[in-house]
């Protein structure tokens, strides 16, 4: 094992500035996956699961959003909300039982609900609700890209070590192109963000800036 005194900040930088490093690339077609953009995880002023990383985090979403629907290209928002009993949160939830636990971000609560900063259009986008850290595990997912004919996804959202991880690498497992946002995804410390951001962006996913996502979005 390789040993460094770097900080994973450091370690994300150097693979950001390896001009030789290869890349997926952008391919026909993108989804773009907002990734639990929810109140529980956002609202830093109101709860303790809450993280920012960027705080213009959510406009630059909002941006992307917006470029993604005028290319007529699919827009999701997952979130994440359970039974008043929990049980649909499976073993999951068994660890802890507070009111900050996973299991207790009941449906309808405050906790459960998109950010109102986000610009979601509930005629044209999908939302839907996920039970375990990737959207593809138990949803309709693969079907609704299928359907789109994507060839390619884009990820933003949180955490960028959990729900954001799962995601890239479920995407790249069911065959996707798959480029996480940097500027879009967030995490409680930097030393978890910039880890997984730097095991990402070496295994399973690009990982560009918003200007980049934005300037391809752009394109005629």
């Amino acid at each position: 094992m390789e040993l460094s005194k770097k900080t994973a900040r450091e370690l994300f930088a150097d693979v950001k500035a390896n001009p030789a490093r290869a890349k997926f690339g952008f391919g026909q077609k993108a989804a773009l996956i907002n990734i639990d953009v929810q109140k529980a995880y956002t609202r830093t002023d109101l709860y303790k699961t809450a993280y920012e990383t960027d705080p213009n985090q959510i406009k630059y979403i909002n941006e992307v959003s917006a470029l993604m629907r005028a290319r007529g290209w699919p827009v999701i928002w997952t979130y994440v909300a359970y039974m008043e009993s929990g049980e649909d949160c499976g073993v999951w939830g068994t660890r802890t039982n507070t009111p900050d636990s996973l299991q207790n971000i009941k449906f309808g609560s405050d906790r459960a609900k998109i950010d109102d900063r986000c610009e979601v259009d509930y005629v044209k986008d999908v939302v839907f609700c996920k039970k375990m850290p990737s959207p593809f595990h138990d949803t309709h997912l693969v079907s609704l890209l299928t359907f789109h004919k994507v060839d390619t996804v884009l990820i933003t959202g949180g955490s960028t070590s959990g729900c954001v991880r799962a995601c890239g690498v479920d995407s790249l497992s069911h065959g996707y192109r798959t480029t996480v946002i940097e500027e879009c995804v967030a995490d409680k410390h930097e030393s978890y963000h910039f880890a997984n951001l730097t095991d990402l962006a070496l295994k399973y996913c690009d990982v560009e800036s918003v200007d980049t996502v934005k300037t391809w979005l752009s394109k005629k």
